[in-house]
């Protein structure tokens, strides 16, 4: 039906239609490449990694970047690992046991008034009849007046007896003590039957630091660990001073020293 020239025309067409070229084919007929030569030369440029690199923006960016792509994150990333930053902090200190404690008393305790200058220890005139070493107690004025020479004397404030306890006469001194115990009078405990039958002298006994028994009286001259109470009217009847004062008079006056109260 055909003749030779174009039986050889078709079979070119169909051959270059299939990608087929006999001059291209006689070319490598002799050495023909193997499948598994394609295969390694996909290997040596793996086309995953180029592709991801490439799609890198279609990977969402942070993290999933990070993860997938071959690039260290941008420093603006949000899961940049960036150096910790340290403050500086004042040390805490842990309070002590006492420090505690004073806070907490102090927080529960009600503020006391502050000790009045006006019963500072102080040198004044005084006109007076009584001789020198002689104590004399002005009960409505609350002062303690130790009688010096040349028309002066030593003037203390005190606190003294509250209504119905005040009292005058004249006394002596006939015993003292350092940090006196304490045994309060069948009269107090009468009164105050939540007191303490018995206290050792120190810091919290409320004869404090010193005393000055008066006659064979329960009165005494004695120091005090409340000085807000001194110049009211607070006591019993005895007459009570500051601890710093009341040792500074019991360094002054002996046993038989005269004692005026009025």
């Amino acid at each position: 039906m055909f003749n030779k020239t174009t039986l050889a025309l078709l079979t070119s067409v169909s051959c270059l239609a299939a990608g087929y070229h006999p001059a291209i084919a006689d070319d490598f007929s002799s050495e023909p490449e193997p499948a598994v030569i394609y295969a390694t030369q996909r290997q040596v440029a793996p086309a995953p990694v180029r592709i991801a690199h490439a799609d890198r923006s279609n990977l969402g960016g942070g993290f999933i970047e990070f993860l997938f792509g071959d690039a260290p994150p941008p420093p603006s990333s949000r899961y940049y690992q960036r150096e910790p930053a340290y403050e500086q902090r004042p040390e805490y200190i842990a309070p002590t046991a006492p420090q505690l404690m004073q806070e907490q008393e102090a927080a529960i305790e009600p503020a006391r008034p502050a000790f009045d200058p006006r019963f500072e220890k102080q040198l004044v005139d005084y006109h007076g009849g009584e001789k020198a070493g002689t104590i004399v107690i002005d009960t409505p004025n609350k002062f303690l007046y130790l009688v010096q020479s040349d028309g002066k004397a030593l003037r203390y404030g005190v606190g003294v007896g509250r209504p119905g306890f005040t009292w005058s006469g004249v006394k002596t001194i006939t015993a003292k003590r350092e940090w006196p115990a304490w045994t309060p009078p069948k009269e107090m405990l009468a009164r105050r039957p939540d007191l303490p039958r018995h206290m050792e002298g120190g810091p919290q006994n409320p004869l404090g630091a010193r005393a000055m028994y008066l006659g064979s009286s329960l009165y005494r001259i004695h120091g005090s660990n409340e000085p807000w109470t001194i110049g009211t009217n607070v006591s019993s009847g005895c007459i009570r001073m500051r601890n710093e004062d009341v040792i500074d008079l019991y360094g002054r006056v002996g046993v038989g020293t005269k004692v005026v109260v009025i």
